[in-house]
Formats: structure tokens, C-alpha cells, sequence
């Protein structure tokens, strides 16, 4: 049974930065696919970036050039580091893999 851990949500100012990881068990994590997408107020879960087993990537249009997603398969783990952190990135962070998702890890921008 794979199981996602998410961490590294919480509040911060605008501007500021914030790393989120995904620990992946109950599965071979090296080779497989994993993405973040995200859900903000009163919007639908959207796509963040995903990356593929090799560690090819794609970020959303709204990503690119502050949001790096990664792969650590030592770790059985995926990473997005945010930086430059908006309001409007205000909401719930989730990660998947292989069709599962994790619980989500709430951040929060402050103006």
C-alpha cells in the first residue's frame, strides 16, 4: 500500500520561501513519476510541477522561475522549493504518486 508523508507547509511573509517533501513508502519510488498540485480558496486542485523518474520536469506557467520541484530517490522522496512566496499561493499542497495522494500540507502567504 503506498502511503505519501507531506511537510514543510506553514505561514510566512510575502516573499519569503518555503521547502515542501513528499516521503513515499509502501512502493519502488526510484523510476515512477510524482508531482505536486495545489488547491487554493474557491479554486479547483491544479497542477504545480511534476517530474519524472529520469528527473524531467514541468512547473505551471505560475511556477516557473519560483518553484523548483526535485526528486531525492536515496530518500524515497520529492521535493518543491518556493521561493518568492505570493498570497495568491495561499492554500492546501499535495502530493502524488502512482495515483495516490497525500493528505496535503497547508501554506499560507501573509501580505
Amino acid at each position: 500500500q503506498v502511503q505519501l508523508v507531506e511537510s514543510g507547509g506553514g505561514l510566512v511573509q510575502a516573499g519569503g520561501s518555503l521547502r515542501l517533501s513528499c516521503v513515499v513508502s509502501g512502493s519502488i519510488f526510484s523510476g515512477y513519476g510524482a508531482g505536486w498540485y495545489r488547491q487554493t480558496p474557491g479554486e479547483q486542485r491544479e497542477l504545480v510541477a511534476v517530474i519524472t523518474g529520469p528527473g524531467l520536469t514541468r512547473h505551471a506557467d505560475f511556477a516557473k522561475g519560483r518553484f523548483t520541484i526535485s526528486r531525492d530517490d536515496a530518500k524515497n522522496a520529492v521535493e518543491l522549493q518556493m521561493n518568492d512566496l505570493k498570497p495568491e499561493d495561499t492554500g492546501v499542497y499535495y502530493c502524488t504518486f502512482r495515483n495516490t495522494w497525500g493528505q496535503g500540507t497547508q501554506v499560507t502567504v501573509s501580505s
